[in-house]
């Protein structure tokens, strides 16, 4: 994916600076092997990308793979053992859970990072300055009398079709964004051009003055000069997402916290286990290079407690 070559690239930058060193002290290192198999979010894939591209400096005789499923699908393997780590852009359902716990699997939840929710349009897009929530309501129900035109959306604007586009079912950025925006109530329209592969709709949008889709705020970031953003008006006045208004949450009602999930069975093996920590130092310097927005000291301590006590057990 682009965002991770991305990556490697400022690895690599970092690392002619002297702040991308891979000298180990840990005696440990050399003896820590095997596989580590990590499947789930798009939205969370970046990080734990860029980890494992840190963690391989360090620990090379570990394999760490990566999938991206989305949220839905990475959870589908996590409760039956085929993952030991799922990347989550919302926390595990009830049916996912009790999967989990017919076939044994216990599991910590550890929030990452925070993640803001990118509206954007076609750059050619020249009438819309922002939308409300009501009307991203009114565009994505499901329902007789949704918006099919933009002239549906807001008086004045034109009678042309309104393509859309927006991740898959499986995702839990379309969970999120279904919540937040259409609640709980209400069921999303299906006739929209969907994709696990946020670079897939990113360039969906690019080609089509009349499209208008969702994603998280770090493939905008990556893509500002193909697309236009959407300020968001959740009650008090339009907001655009950024780092700053996703940490200073005035970015309503599309910011979010985005997670990973660690099996105990697999947490109890070392390499794992050293890879969970790893994660946890990384994440704040990964975070804020790939786009998304770190969590605070004290959260970042919390998490790592909650982490010691769930091997301790």
């Amino acid at each position: 994916m682009k965002i991770k070559a991305l990556f490697l690239s400022a690895l690599v930058a970092l690392a002619s600076c002297g702040g991308g060193s891979t000298e180990n002290t840990d005696s440990t290192t050399e003896q820590l092997s095997g596989t580590i198999k990590i499947d789930g979010s798009s939205t969370v894939y970046p990080i734990t990308a860029g980890v494992a591209e840190y963690f391989a400096e360090e620990f090379g005789d570990v394999e760490v793979l990566v999938g991206v499923s989305g949220t839905g699908g990475g959870f589908k393997k996590f409760a039956v053992g085929e993952t030991d780590i799922s990347d989550a852009s919302r926390p595990i359902k009830d049916s996912e859970a009790k999967t989990c716990e017919e076939n044994n699997i216990k599991y910590q939840k550890l929030t990452v990072a925070y993640d803001g929710l990118a509206v954007v349009v076609n750059k050619n897009n020249t009438w819309l300055d922002h939308l409300t929530v009501e009307e991203l309501k009114k565009i994505w129900i499901n329902a007789d009398d949704n918006a099919k035109t933009w002239a549906d959306v807001r008086a004045g604007w034109p009678d042309e079709p309104i393509t859309l586009y927006g991740p898959g079912t499986a995702s839990g950025t379309f969970d999120y964004f279904n919540e937040a925006i259409i609640g709980k109530d209400a069921a999303s329209r299906t006739d929209y051009n969907s994709s696990e592969n946020d670079n897939v709709l990113v360039k969906g949008i690019a080609d089509d003055k009349n499209a208008l889709g969702y994603f998280g705020l770090a493939y905008y970031e990556e893509n500002k000069d193909k697309l236009k953003i959407v300020p968001v008006d959740g009650g008090k006045g339009a907001v655009a997402p950024s780092l700053e208004t996703v940490m200073n949450k005035t970015y309503e009602p599309l910011s979010r916290p985005i997670f990973i999930y660690v099996s105990d069975v697999a947490a109890k093996r070392p390499e794992v286990k050293k890879f969970i920590e790893f994660y946890q130092e990384k994440a704040s310097e990964i975070s804020k290079m790939v786009g998304y927005i770190p969590l605070t000291e004290a959260e970042t301590v919390a998490e790592k407690e909650a982490f010691k006590a769930f091997i301790a057990k």
